[in-house]
């Protein structure tokens, strides 16, 4: 006979949101944002239930404890804001609440005028044992009540004014019998910073932006020119490597196998006889500019970011100072980057799979920790997917256990479960597929592909990279380009771009069917003309304005599409309490595009039954709209786009431009 399992409770708790892979890895959310906890929670039998939540930052002793509330359906739920960065755990407890399911009992014999005499004494023990659990003021209280109850000699209609009380039922709510309860498993919650769920990121070259034409630009000269990137309201400047770039195997123009005395070579194959991952190249300046550069940026509200590539050059001191750390041929030789057919013979990847793992990981945090010591809190990680999964996973844990601000944006552009399980096991932001969806119903499909990975997966939108110049900037022109960053910029909290190519439209590819810019920054010195006058700045300016004003649209998955009689026009809307933000695009750049929008009044929260004024942010036009059905008419020759700010009631004393 099978050995009778000990008694336990009689409550089960199933599908605890949220969670990544029961479990196994913790979901993210930003510091001080309400965490909607649930979990489906019931029990054998028709006795009513209980359930709290059980929520601590890790490390602590003490457990706070949340009453959940139903949510219908024994599904339960209760909100969670954890307040400070790092880790947290939450965990489900769930029991059949005697007093509940006996004060109903109770409620239902006086409504069909039954004898309830042995009920208020059933009910006088149970409220008598919770004084014992109870403390202070509480328990005073309860004994009272449960002496009131349990007095034969008072009137029925006075004990049961203290049994159906809301103060007992407060009472007894606050010390339940959980003698018999049900735990969860417990789960984690990664809290990290704001900038980890809203960040707007500006990538440029420091080397081709020396004040004055036909040298090699320096930290300095940035700093003097960052008052450009603050009005265009970036808050993340990305520096690709700033480290000592190889000689040996070095690229010219156009990734040229061959280079000449004045190419610089490829800032990601890093290394030479300066030094490594914790140099700098000595064309960019000193530590101390670096410092300086560092400052005069948080001066103006902005981060540096800097691009962690773990790969080296040939001159690497590494490579001669540990060969253990990367594969070697049959012939002797190094085996150097390749992604047949094409070859990087200036680049040495790193061999995970060495004799010496330990001294190779350790290295390797030690460049984290290095420019973590410089007041670098954000990297960019090239290619993480062609590293240990193993490798990430520790480090990251290490760097947040240390440094819980920090924020690591994974660049792989692989496949779709390779870069889910990179940001698992760590990432904060995580590049996409943005890119190249284009259509509307591309796009749809893959906001909602996004939102099933909402817990763990934190999109970081960029129309363009140094390595992308899709097929459509390349031809779509002016409003390609603006429809492009409107999109990027309100369907993701987090978006960037590769500067000042974007802003200046950069649209050259290297050849036809490449995504190659000509003449692209990876492999040569560019001089940028930031005053020029077909430049978009001012309306990327204004997109980061309504981003930064606009709490709507510093959430990603607070998206609702909206239907459109017209293909070619995309229309969505973003709602965070009060502020609700309604967006629509033409996303054909040679014609104007005209239609009606059908708007989902109830996700709006506005009265078909009144006007409401939109307010478009890019153009300060504003519009009187009423009920579901509206017409729009947008010109890709002046802003192929609208950014609406709604407000429910429109105000007389205002003048509006309306549509014809």
């Amino acid at each position: 006979m099978a050995k009778i399992p000990v008694a336990t409770g009689r409550v089960v708790i199933e599908a605890v949101t949220p969670q990544v892979d029961g479990g196994r890895y913790p979901a993210k959310r930003v510091i001080d944002e309400s965490v909607v906890i649930e979990a489906d929670v019931f029990g054998d039998g028709h006795d009513a239930i209980g359930a709290l939540l059980r929520s601590r930052k890790t490390g602590s002793r003490r457990w706070q404890e949340t009453r959940m509330t139903s949510a219908g359906n024994d599904r339960w739920r209760a909100e969670l804001t954890p307040d400070s960065l790092g880790v947290w755990q939450y965990e489900i407890e769930g029991w059949q609440d005697h007093f509940a399911t006996w004060l109903e009992g109770l409620g239902k014999k006086v409504a069909a005028e039954q004898d309830v005499s042995v009920d208020l004494l059933i009910g006088t023990e149970m409220v008598t044992a919770a004084s014992t659990r109870a403390r202070g003021k509480s328990a005073r209280l309860l004994r009272k009540h449960a002496a009131t109850i349990g007095d034969v000699g008072l009137d029925l209609a006075e004990r049961l004014e203290v049994a159906f009380s809301e103060e007992l039922t407060e009472g007894m709510d606050s010390t339940p019998e959980r003698s018999q309860a049900t735990r969860s498993r417990r789960f984690e919650m990664i809290v990290d910073r704001e900038l980890a769920g809203f960040s707007t990121w500006y990538e440029l070259f420091p080397r081709s932006w020396s004040v004055g034409a036909g040298r090699h630009g320096a930290f300095a000269d940035v700093a003097k020119q960052l008052s450009y990137v603050a009005d265009l309201g970036f808050d993340v400047l990305y520096l690709p490597p700033i480290h000592p770039i190889g000689t040996t195997f070095r690229k010219g123009a156009n990734n040229a196998l061959e280079s000449g005395p004045d190419d610089p070579g490829v800032p990601w194959a890093i290394g030479s006889a300066e030094g490594g991952h914790t140099a700098i190249h000595p064309e960019l300046g000193t530590i101390d500019d670096f410092r300086a550069l560092r400052d005069a940026a948080a001066a103006q509200g902005i981060e540096i970011a800097l691009d962690v590539a773990f790969q080296c050059s040939p001159d690497h001191p590494w490579v001669t100072e540990h060969p253990e750390w990367f594969r070697h041929r049959p012939d002797g030789s190094i085996q150097y980057a390749e992604n047949p057919p094409k070859k990087y013979q200036d680049i040495f990847p790193l061999d995970f799979e060495t004799s010496d793992p330990k001294g190779l990981w350790l290295a390797l945090k030690d460049v984290f920790d290095h420019w973590i010591g410089e007041g670098i809190k954000i990297f960019r990680v090239d290619n993480p997917h062609t590293k240990a999964f193993a490798f990430w996973e520790w480090v990251i844990a290490e760097i947040r256990r240390e440094h819980p601000e920090v924020i690591l944006l994974s660049e792989a552009f692989t496949r779709p479960k390779v870069m889910h399980h990179l940001a698992k096991i760590g990432f904060t932001q995580s590049y996409t597929y943005f890119a190249w969806r284009n259509t509307r119903q591309e796009l749809i499909e893959y906001m909602s592909d996004l939102a099933a990975v909402e817990d763990f997966f934190r999109p970081n939108f960029w129309p363009n990279t140094p390595d992308i110049l899709t097929q459509q900037l390349q031809t779509g022109g002016r409003a390609m380009f603006i429809s492009r960053y409107v999109l990027a910029a309100t369907l993701s909290s987090n978006c960037g771009i590769y500067g000042p190519a974007y802003e200046l439209m950069e649209h050259k590819p290297l050849s036809s069917g490449s995504e190659e810019y000509r003449n692209s920054e990876k492999y040569q010195i560019r001089e940028w003309d930031l005053d020029a006058a077909g430049s978009i700045a001012p309306v990327i300016s204004r997109v980061n304005k309504a981003r930064r004003e606009h709490p709507a649209l510093q959430r990603t998955h607070n998206l609702r599409f909206h239907a459109t009689d017209n293909d070619r026009l995309i229309c969505y809307s973003k709602r965070a309490v009060a502020d609700l933000i309604l967006v629509v695009v033409n996303l054909d750049p040679d014609y104007e595009q005209a239609g009606f929008v059908d708007l989902d009044i109830d996700a709006l929260g506005v009265d078909p039954a009144h006007q409401y004024q939109v307010h478009d942010l890019l153009t300060d036009r504003r519009y009187l709209w009423q009920g579901t059905r509206n017409y729009v008419q947008l010109d890709p020759a002046g802003i192929p786009a609208h950014v609406f700010a709604v407000r429910k009631r429109a105000r007389s004393e205002q003048s509006y431009d309306h549509f014809v």
